[in-house]
């Protein structure tokens, strides 16, 4: 018999909100946590702005050593871990660790280790051959992305099936999607799910550059994340990471643990269409939408808010506002959407888990957060998209989108327990 999947534990490390109720408040108060780069010189770049981490590894409990040893994506989802498992009040000491396991996402893994140590070993990119005699010992682990799924499963002490998955920017929500298998298919009995990316770096922004992918509007940093918006003109980058523990929900209820919400149904679909362009109808995300809702066993009129992904590209929030059209019928112009993206940016493989996060409180606490920045909605983006305030709104049931480049389109329904 297939097992119910709980979330007992919520872990977070995000722009304007280090900790589960900080984020949650930064949220729901509507308030925005993107700004003009900070940690390089942005002037050489079309754009300039970002959702960063204020974050101070050793105030976060890391040890010098762990801070010499880890790139900051790693750093994030070790500190998420810790507070995901320490919320969840299981003891993992006490249990098997082999029925323990790690499901952790990302996208474009040790992206400010590579480029720290490229730029020292290349004399600042004047060598074509780099001196490997400079390179840190840390260098190798930096260079293969299952580095950050190892560090939480030391973390955690698991010894049961360990993953990292790189789907582009869906990563976050298919290794909880993931993580939740395990545990249906009896392959754990625990699961520490969840994403991290720390894309901001120079190299992040000559990429999205080159593609006209992110936005160009410098002036104005905290306004100029707009999904759905008639004016929006690209994403802002973030980072951050989202961590849950995932249990049985019979085992849960057994020790009295606090139940957040249920992972019901998952669905992945690809579109083999083009690496970054999507179709405008959005079948792929609508079938992934419609297998999703059907393993969760619930219908359209079931759904009580849609967390977008909402990424401020035109053609994403026009790609998805169809595809909830194509899936939900006439209940897509009846329940309540938003992008928290608006808010905290888009941190690429991270963002997943961390919308996860949100709908899970959501469903456990009543509140929808809003759409920030929206204030003109685009004629073509015609749904309940919670416009700038939040909305108390009992939620029992969830759906959540994601979509990457590469055509990846993934779908998650949360319930109430």
């Amino acid at each position: 018999m297939t097992r119910d999947v709980a979330i007992t534990g919520i872990g977070v490390v995000a722009p304007g909100g280090v900790g589960r109720e900080p984020y949650w408040e930064m949220l729901t108060a509507g308030r925005t946590a993107t700004r003009r780069i900070t940690f390089y010189d942005p002037e050489p770049f079309r754009s300039q702005i970002a959702a960063e981490v204020d974050f101070d590894a050793r105030a976060s409990g890391l040890t010098d050593r762990q801070v010499r040893r880890m790139d900051r994506a790693a750093q994030f989802a070790v500190v998420a871990t810790r507070e995901a498992v320490s919320d969840s009040g299981v003891d993992l000491a006490a249990g098997d660790p082999a029925r323990v396991g790690v499901s952790i996402g990302s996208a474009v893994g040790c992206t400010i280790g590579l480029e720290t140590e490229y730029v020292v070993l290349s004399d600042n990119g004047r060598e074509w051959l780099v001196d490997h005699r400079y390179a840190v010992p840390q260098l190798y682990g930096y260079m293969v992305p299952s580095t950050l799924a190892v560090e939480v499963a030391w973390e955690a002490g698991a010894e049961g099936p360990t993953v990292l998955l790189s789907n582009g920017c869906t990563s976050g929500m298919d290794a909880i999607g993931h993580g939740a298998a395990l545990i249906q298919d009896g392959s754990a009995d625990i699961v520490i799910a969840g994403a991290t990316d720390a894309p901001i770096s120079p190299i992040s922004s000559a990429a999205f550059d080159a593609i006209k992918a992110t936005t160009p509007n410098n002036a104005n940093p905290r306004t100029a994340s707009r999904p759905f918006d008639r004016d929006r003109d690209g994403f802002v980058l973030g980072e951050g990471s989202a961590v849950l523990v995932l249990e049985d929900l019979a085992a849960a209820r057994a020790r009295g643990a606090h139940v957040y919400a249920l992972i019901s149904g998952f669905a992945a679909r690809s579109n083999a269409f083009h690496m970054t362009g999507l179709k405008p109808d959005g079948r792929e995300m609508a079938e992934a939408i419609t297998r999703a809702m059907r393993q969760a066993r619930v219908n359209p009129d079931d759904i009580c808010y849609i967390n977008a992904h909402g990424s401020g590209t035109k053609q994403n929030d026009r790609h998805e506002t169809a595809a909830f059209k194509r899936s939900l019928g006439q209940r897509a112009y009846g329940v309540p959407v938003s992008s928290i993206k608006s808010m905290i940016g888009h941190s690429l493989g991270a963002i997943g888990a961390l919308e996860l996060a949100a709908c899970a409180l959501v469903v456990d606490r009543g509140v929808v957060p809003p759409t920030a920045n929206l204030h003109t909605p685009d004629p073509e983006c015609d749904l309940d998209y919670v416009p700038l305030t939040a909305r108390e709104h009992a939620a029992d049931t969830v759906l959540s989108v994601a979509s990457g480049f590469g055509g990846f389109q993934s779908a998650a329904v949360l319930a109430r327990a």
